[in-house]
């Protein structure tokens, strides 16, 4: 695929969350990143269904895993290369809003099904409940540190609207 210009924008069709089949493929976006260092953002977004039982103190839940997995690759080499997250959890704001979503969480440089490191990929993850509405992690999924995507860039974790 060709790198385009990086930004989360419509010449890059992100994939709709609120009305994707699940058993469609995982979707894929390749894109340069706004560095201008030669790094290449290869973006694979899937989505898997959850049901979990209850435990005590934690309810049972049923819904989807959203997954946005941003490899920062080397254009030339095709190798993992580091990237501050910041460009990478712009992508999966972008991705997660296609469900009306405005707060994700951000996994680290890891599996997020096994919680073990991976070098040059970055994880997201977001929550949906069977009506496709963003929950809060289930207690029951968690395989590794989950952090809200505006604890991590400074942005605050809860806003107050305020009359026009």
């Amino acid at each position: 695929m060709s790198a385009s210009t990086g930004n989360p924008s419509a010449d890059q069709p992100l994939p709709s969350l609120a009305t994707v089949d699940i058993a469609a493929d995982p979707h894929l976006i390749t894109v340069a990143a706004r560095t201008g260092t030669d790094i290449e953002l290869r973006i694979h977004t899937s989505i898997a269904a959850f049901d979990v039982a209850g435990e005590q103190w934690f309810p049972a839940a049923a819904g989807f895993a959203v997954t946005v997995l941003v490899h920062t690759l080397d254009a030339e080499t095709g190798r993992p290369r580091y990237l501050q997250p910041a460009e990478p959890s712009e992508w999966a704001r972008a991705i997660f809003s296609t469900a009306g979503a405005s707060h994700g969480y951000f996994l680290g440089a890891v599996d997020p099904d096994t919680g073990s490191h991976r070098d040059g990929q970055l994880a997201h993850r977001l929550y949906l409940d069977t009506d496709r509405q963003a929950i809060p992690v289930p207690r029951q999924v968690l395989t590794c540190p989950h952090y809200l995507l505006s604890a991590i860039d400074g942005r605050a974790e809860i806003t107050i609207p305020t009359p026009a």
